[in-house]
């Protein structure tokens, strides 16, 4: 063989090894594995799910690394702790046990963990530098993300419905929304939620992804894992295209026909206290419902328009982050019985600080004196029983039981929790002021 024919084929295993090094490379960068076979005729290896993906995030500008991670640990904060006052005030008034306050503390649950599957991860990436999320990582948060905001959209319109009741059929309220049919429908809706969650997931473990890792968003979503995919996703867009149908448009049909059915009878309310007094018990959940379906449109509108991922990723962060963010808010402000609800809450959360504290002192105190009452029988001498001295600050009552003094050290515990009660009902009357 000429040394002119050796020379092109020389440069051809060359460029073949340089190919293998590279995705070697790539791929044990996640932790996988090299490719065990490679077809020198495509220059391609056999498909591999890779052990992970890099999360571009919003930005990639370092500059502007410490501004998004303040932004966003401030924003979960305030969703975390604004939702989380919500269900302790429902929780602890009795006032509030009723199926609106019931399904809103429940939607309060859903907003917080819907949160919480993506932004931490957000956080801990932009805090060590790092865009890496692990294969199992990516899909847990699609699964959970999905799982939430399905039960997010299934409370909304669960909510609408008991607003058509309370408004179109006041007198039957009670019976129809009774607790029975309202643990139901919160757990029918859970139930739907995890099953379409399930099914895209277990649906996207069947797709491989063999040369592209990077994802252009701030957390793995659906659609942008499908885009990775190296295999036939047929069948995962139909999945999602009947889901998104059934799980999104269904909602909102509902809530749709149940507020025109609540605009006609307000309509028929004569006076206008009466008209301002019945849709002032919807406003808060139609302002609610307007902000998550005008932020879901905006994103897939916003996505298709401009074809952008990085515009999209923005977008997302309105019904995922903001959303959430701004429902304590509305349902705060534009309700009377939640504030009064919140102030009372903190009204006795101060005065059983406070009794716990008075409490903690006068037990210290007690237990205190019965150890230096225990000391004093050991520098004197025996005494008969019941013939001792009286105790230092004492009205004069003899010492009953000289030989084991101890035993007053095991009743100060006891003797604090009996007057714990004596405690609390004398700070009681201060307690009901203001409610």
């Amino acid at each position: 063989m000429t040394k002119e024919r050796m020379m092109p084929r020389k440069l051809e295993c060359e460029k073949s090894l340089v190919v293998i090094w590279l995705q070697e490379s790539i791929v044990c960068q996640f932790g996988n594995p090299p490719l065990n076979h490679y077809n020198h005729n495509t220059g391609l290896g056999n498909d591999t799910q890779f052990s992970g993906f890099l999360l571009l995030g919003l930005s990639n500008k370092p500059e502007l690394q410490p501004l998004l991670f303040g932004l966003f640990l401030s924003m979960y904060l305030i969703t975390v702790f604004g939702n989380l006052l919500i269900i302790l005030a429902v929780s602890s008034d009795s006032h509030l046990h009723t199926p609106m306050y019931f399904f809103l503390a429940n939607l309060s649950f859903v907003d917080i963990c819907f949160t919480s599957t993506t932004i931490p991860k957000m956080l801990v990436n932009i805090q060590t530098h790092s865009k890496v999320i692990t294969y199992t990582g990516c899909i847990s948060q699609i699964c959970f993300s999905l799982l939430f905001a399905g039960w997010d959209d299934l409370l909304l319109a669960v909510m609408a419905y008991d607003r058509f009741v309370a408004i179109c059929n006041p007198l039957h309220y009670t019976v129809i929304m009774n607790s029975r049919l309202c643990g139901l429908l919160a757990l029918l809706s859970c139930i739907i939620s995890v099953l379409n969650s399930l099914l895209q997931s277990l649906m996207l473990l069947q797709l491989s992804f063999c040369s592209e890792v990077e994802i252009p968003h701030f957390f793995c979503e659906l659609n942008q894992m499908i885009q990775l995919a190296c295999s036939d996703t047929f069948l995962n867009d139909t999945v999602i295209y009947v889901s998104a149908v059934l799980l999104a448009g269904a909602p909102l049909a509902g809530i749709l026909c149940s507020y025109s059915k609540i605009i006609s009878s307000i309509r028929r309310i004569s006076s206008a206290e009466g008209k301002y007094k019945a849709f002032s018990t919807c406003a808060s959940h139609l302002s609610v419902v307007s902000l998550f379906y005008c932020t879901v449109l905006g994103v897939y509108l916003s996505s298709t328009v401009t074809q952008s991922s990085q515009a999209s990723a923005v977008a997302s962060v309105m019904y995922m982050v903001v959303s959430p963010m701004l429902n304590p808010f509305i349902y705060t402000l534009r309700n009377r019985d939640i504030k009064e609800a919140l102030i009372r809450f903190f009204r006795r959360a101060t005065i059983k600080g406070t009794i716990v504290l008075v409490g903690h002192y006068l037990c210290w105190e007690l237990s205190c004196s019965v150890e230096v009452f225990s000391s004093i029988p050991q520098t004197l001498p025996d005494v008969p029983r019941g013939k001792g001295p009286p105790l230092v600050g004492t009205t004069g009552t003899e010492i009953e039981n000289w030989e084991q003094p101890e035993r007053m050290l095991s009743t100060a515990i006891p003797f604090c929790n009996d007057n714990f009660e004596k405690f609390t009902k004398f700070f009681k009357p201060h307690a009901s002021v203001g409610n």
